[in-house]
């Protein structure tokens, strides 16, 4: 293989990384996130609900970029 090939590769397989986090954010954002949230608008969270809410949201994205919701959102 030569190096320039071996760059191509290397080049690919993040680009790939990024299409497929890429799809596991849209896939939250479509399927799991309404499915989670369904009926919230009459819900009335109290404060330790909220939390776990959030708790959640900062593990699935952490599970997807590694990052937490603050670095996500630029809080």
């Amino acid at each position: 293989m030569k190096a320039g090939d071996h760059a191509y590769c290397e080049q690919l397989f993040r680009h790939s990384n990024l299409l497929i986090k890429n799809m596991k954010f849209k896939k939250y954002r479509i399927i799991i996130l309404p499915v989670v949230l369904y009926g919230c608008e009459t819900w009335s969270l109290i404060l330790r609900e909220e939390n776990r809410l959030r708790v959640f949201e900062d593990r699935v994205l952490n599970r997807i970029f590694g990052l937490d919701r603050e670095e996500v959102k630029g809080e």
